[in-house]
């Protein structure tokens, strides 16, 4: 059940180049739902008439013990730029959790792949954490634009194989994520990918006989699937899919991109 809640800011540090951490506290914890791995909050950013639209951002990771969670997001226009400024102890109105994550409990593999696009990699990382937890194998391919943008990397390589690849080659390998997965031929039963919607079509298709799920990252009006401002055709049932409601993750052959 998605609640509305004022989380309080506990730390913010930028861990790369436009891109910020902020762990938030949320008061009883304990009351949610247990959150997956691919669900999101839904941020409501100031009180004005600037942002009326709330900023959809991918949960990181979730510690049950301190009572809070981990987001991360990039700056990328006057939301998110504005959302940079907010401080340790300021608090922001979240409608959480929202979505529908990787589908943990059903999944049997003993080794997965995740590949990340930018800002894509966070909710992979909490993704990560369950499936090792799980007792799963994971190797993990993250993609950033160049060297400045790479985040996590060290986190990923605590849970398994990493591999890094930059569009300009100057940090790991050069390319695209595509390229890693022909280069390293990594062994997986099972692959989950979230990112940008071409990165998401250049995996699918190439990975078109594997079985994977995909976070889609999108603009959201009302975030919980009253609008229809996030939909996207699904070949199978001939209609579409509320990505807020219904996703963010679907199977890769649930959805057309």
């Amino acid at each position: 059940m998605i609640k509305r809640v004022l989380a309080t800011i506990t730390s913010s540090r930028e861990i790369a180049l436009d891109t910020i951490e902020m762990n938030l506290a949320i008061p009883e914890f304990a009351s949610f739902s247990p959150i997956a791995p691919g669900q999101f909050v839904h941020i409501q950013i100031g009180s004005g008439v600037a942002h009326q639209l709330r900023r959809p951002i991918s949960i990181a990771d979730v510690d049950y013990e301190k009572q809070q969670i981990t987001i991360i997001f990039k700056v990328i226009g006057t939301g998110t730029e504005e959302l940079r400024k907010y401080r340790v102890q300021d608090q922001l109105d979240l409608l959480v959790p929202c979505g529908n994550g990787y589908p943990i409990e059903k999944i049997d593999s003993k080794k997965a792949l995740l590949i990340g696009g930018g800002i894509g990699v966070p909710p992979l990382y909490y993704l990560a954490k369950k499936l090792v937890d799980k007792g799963v194998e994971v190797t993990s391919i993250l993609g950033f634009q160049t060297k400045d943008h790479v985040f996590y990397e060290q986190a990923f390589q605590a849970l398994g194989d990493c591999h890094v690849v930059t569009n300009d080659g100057s940090y790991g390998y050069q390319g695209f994520v595509t390229n890693v997965i022909e280069t390293v031929q990594p062994t997986f039963d099972t692959f989950f990918s979230c990112g940008p919607t071409s990165m998401l079509k250049a995996v699918t298709n190439s990975l078109v006989d594997r079985e994977g799920y995909i976070s889609l990252e999108e603009r959201m009006g009302c975030g919980v699937g009253a609008c229809y401002a996030c939909v996207i055709p699904s070949p199978n049932e001939k209609g579409f899919k509320k990505i807020c409601q219904d996703g963010p993750v679907f199977l890769a052959s649930e959805v057309s991109l």
